[in-house]
């Protein structure tokens, strides 16, 4: 049974400064990747990663600077009322399409991202035993754990297949990840500037363990993951994500809220909206009404990366200031020897600059199913109304879905159909779609339209149908989020 340390960091304190017992909506969804099969009970799998909080839990939360609210406290044991509205088992998914929602207490549905990610993997095994099963011996034949290898084992046993023989090569993979965390180590000379946040990327709790092992050996003592930080003497690290930002629906209540609400370091992330129109100015607005406040802004959109980075030194400097530059998102070995020639460069602090590495610290060296290979997301969606994450790209894949989404599947099968290949509607919408489709949000089963052979998706591949398309209340919802943007932006231009 999961204990309530079993997540990241920043949920802690997104929830303290937040609204821990709103009742809110999350969606999950694979960005890229194709044709997907689940093969679960879904709601069943995420009832069974709900926390058990503990005295223990507590008390390391208290030591590291993670003290929980009466309202925080209230809201994890609320499971009872939680809301599950998945596509069923043996249904096929497809690229940014809603898998499910989970709706309840923001602070639980929130909890539930890093393991409930973990997710993806399964999908991943048994697409491609369906899919392209040539394929899968030399994607699962090496293991990073024990718990690694039971996942594939029961992931096929679900579909009636035989495993292959897997070999679990936990000494291998320590030592790879070891090699790549003092490599990371040697560049930029303190390992204290150095934070892992691969909870959400690693496949299971037995592997992240196994990788932060080899990351502390190597001198690095910041992880997101605090169950794994109390286990292995480690620091727990992490003050925002894009929910927070989200919730609140404008950077500057955002920032503010954190820094009123919660004590010690914060980061502030400035992607949600807009990097350069709102994230950066609105979070050094934040930083000199309270000047005496440790702060920094961490990067995490890489698009434009380096556009960002030198915006952020160079308008901080005109304003005297030197907040904490905080570098992630797809980073690597190559990214931090680059940013550390910059930063010297540009004559930045070195002890005010640091790395956050996840996927490039804790990935197997062998071909693996990663959650990078779909892009596996946890948004929020509904927070007392449809909220949106925009990025730098509106519009593009990493825009999420506002509202409470449910997913549409038209009968792809019929002759000669183009459109798209999926309808995205709201919980409870009088409408349907303008051509034959199932409903397979909340349905006990699937439909024989729907229920489709290895053979027809295969030939879905093929096709010409379309990417999604959103039902008139979808639409709205996206509509408003954009006006919000929009005077989002309008108000970090007039500093107001």
């Amino acid at each position: 049974m999961p204990t309530l340390c079993h997540t990241d960091g920043y949920k802690f304190s997104m929830g303290e400064a937040g609204a821990p017992l709103r009742e809110e909506s999350f969606y999950y969804s694979h960005r890229k990747g194709g044709w997907s099969y689940n093969p679960l009970d879904i709601e069943s799998f995420v009832r069974g990663l709900l926390p058990t909080p503990t005295a223990d839990d507590y008390a390391f939360l208290d030591r590291n600077n993670y003290r929980l609210g009466g309202a925080y406290r209230q809201a994890v044991t609320q499971a009872d009322t939680l809301r599950v509205n998945a596509i069923p088992k043996g249904a096929w998914l497809h690229d940014r399409e809603p898998v499910f929602t989970v709706t309840g207490p923001s602070a639980l549905v929130s909890w539930l991202e890093p393991t409930l990610l973990q997710i993806n993997r399964r999908i991943q095994v048994a697409t491609c035993a369906l899919l392209t099963p040539a394929q899968l011996p030399g994607m699962v034949q090496t293991a990073t754990c024990d718990e690694e290898a039971e996942i594939t084992r029961e992931t096929l046993a679900s579909l009636g297949l035989p495993a292959p023989a897997i070999r679990v090569a936990r000494d291998e993979y320590a030592d790879s990840v070891r090699v790549r965390a003092e490599r990371l180590v040697a560049i930029v000379g303190d390992p204290n500037r150095l934070f892992e946040v691969g909870m959400r990327a690693a496949s299971c709790q037995g592997q992240h363990r196994i990788a932060l092992g080899a990351i502390r050996a190597a001198g690095i003592l910041r992880t997101s993951n605090v169950g794994l930080a109390a286990e292995l003497d480690m620091i727990p690290v992490g003050t925002m994500g894009h929910e927070h930002v989200q919730r609140h629906g404008d950077d500057y209540a955002a920032y503010t809220a954190m820094r009123d609400r919660f004590p010690g370091f914060i980061f502030y992330l400035p992607d949600t909206f807009d990097t350069i129109g709102s994230g950066i100015p609105n979070a050094l607005r934040v930083m000199a009404e309270a000047p005496s406040r440790n702060a920094g802004i961490r990067f995490d959109s890489e698009h434009g990366i380096r556009g960002h980075y030198l915006y952020a030194v160079c308008r901080a400097r005109e304003l005297g200031m030197t907040p904490y530059l905080g570098l992630e998102s797809g980073w690597n070995e190559a990214l931090t020897a680059e940013f550390e020639a910059l930063r010297t460069t540009v004559g930045w602090p070195a002890e005010r600059q640091g790395y956050g590495l996840g996927n490039y610290l804790v990935k197997p060296e062998w071909p693996h199913f990663g959650r990078d290979s779909v892009s596996a997301v946890w948004k929020v969606c509904w927070s007392g109304r449809g909220v949106m994450k925009f990025g730098d790209e509106p519009g593009h894949g990493k825009e999420s879905i506002p509202g409470r989404p449910v997913l549409w599947r038209p009968h792809l099968g019929m002759s000669g159909y183009t459109g798209p290949v999926g309808f995205v509607a709201q919980e409870g919408e009088a409408w349907a779609p303008p051509v034959p489709a199932t409903l397979l949000s909340g349905a006990d089963a699937l439909g024989t339209s729907v229920r489709f052979s290895v053979s027809e998706v295969q030939g879905f591949a093929q096709s010409r149908c379309g990417g999604l398309a959103y039902s008139p209340a979808t639409q709205a919802l996206v509509s408003a989020c954009h006006a919000r943007r929009l005077e989002n932006l309008r108000r970090a231009t007039d500093g107001a």
